[in-house]
């Protein structure tokens, strides 16, 4: 068993969390976050991190460690994974590595682009260009610098056009020459059982809507305003967790409650349908299963 990895993948809403805590109680598990949202400490609520309860009953990792303050990047993310797997490895303990970051999976198994870091002045230059120029106006200045990253971005794509440009002015090279240079995976095939979880397409959309309610009664929305009284800059990953940006414009008047929940559930619905697609195409060799299935499936493959 000390050799295997579990990953647990699978559209927001499925029950992966309550999966990995079951597993991990079973067999002896550390259960470490693959969430690109779950990693921020200002959001809690709002992305359905683990309860401090459920965090009290198995060893967690990754979670609510970064400040909303920062651009928890991927190439961040796995270097923190790097050093918690050898640490859960050395204590002879099952890591399970569980959330739905595609992008996370997928630099565990197969490596991530070797982009180095931007300074700082020049991602400050960058954004404050698109908040006073627009995105068509940025997106005009990538072509001329980067013709191949502009070809594959719609003009008002405001975050990954300013990434592109950032890139090409902090390195002199494309984003897309970077991709082909990478860091080695970390997880070899034969160690790594990995699943999605599957459920159907109406239960998950019905789930998510449920779900979101909850959060508003549970305290979504204060999180939010605390999180807009610090004024960060709106394009960082914690300020466009899926639910902020509409509970934001309530919090500032610009719609009623209803429809800000109206948006931050479709909102979510639409990311559970890139989540099916995503894995489908790039993550073949994930095993997909039902989630009532999952975890005696997940029981033999780990005694196997």
């Amino acid at each position: 068993m000390a050799a295997k990895t579990v990953l647990i993948a699978g559209p927001t809403a499925s029950g992966k969390s309550a999966l990995a805590l079951e597993l991990a109680r079973a067999h002896g598990g550390i259960v470490i976050n693959t969430d690109s949202m779950q990693v921020y400490r200002d959001l809690r609520v709002i992305t359905a991190r683990p309860t401090p309860e459920e965090e009290a009953q198995v060893p967690h990792r990754l979670y609510g460690h970064v400040d909303a303050a920062v651009n928890c990047s991927a190439g961040m993310w796995v270097a923190e994974a790097e050093r918690v797997l050898a640490e859960v490895r050395a204590e002879g303990r099952l890591p399970i590595f569980v959330g739905g970051s595609g992008l996370y999976f997928k630099a565990l198994t197969r490596g991530l682009s070797a982009v180095p870091s931007i300074p700082p002045e020049i991602r400050e230059s960058v954004r404050s260009r698109l908040d006073r120029d627009g995105p068509e106006a940025l997106h005009e200045t990538l072509r001329r610098r980067d013709p191949l990253s502009a070809e594959k971005l719609k003009p008002r794509d405001r975050s990954r056009i300013a990434r592109a440009l950032e890139v090409i002015e902090g390195t002199g090279r494309s984003l897309i020459d970077w991709h082909h240079e990478g860091l080695p995976p970390l997880l070899p095939r034969d160690q790594v059982i990995a699943v999605f979880l599957a459920p159907e397409r109406e239960v998950i959309y019905r789930r998510i809507d449920a779900r979101f309610r909850t959060m508003l009664e549970s305290g979504a929305l204060e999180e939010v305003r605390r999180l807009a009284a610090r004024r960060l800059d709106p394009l960082l990953p914690a300020m466009k967790a899926h639910g902020v940006p509409a509970l934001i414009r309530y919090l500032a008047g610009e719609s009623s409650l209803d429809e800000a929940a109206s948006i931050g559930q479709l909102d979510t619905r639409r990311y559970a349908k890139r989540q099916f697609t995503w894995f489908r195409h790039q993550l073949p060799e994930f095993a997909w299963i039902a989630p009532s299935e999952a975890a005696a499936w997940l029981t033999r493959a780990i005694l196997s």
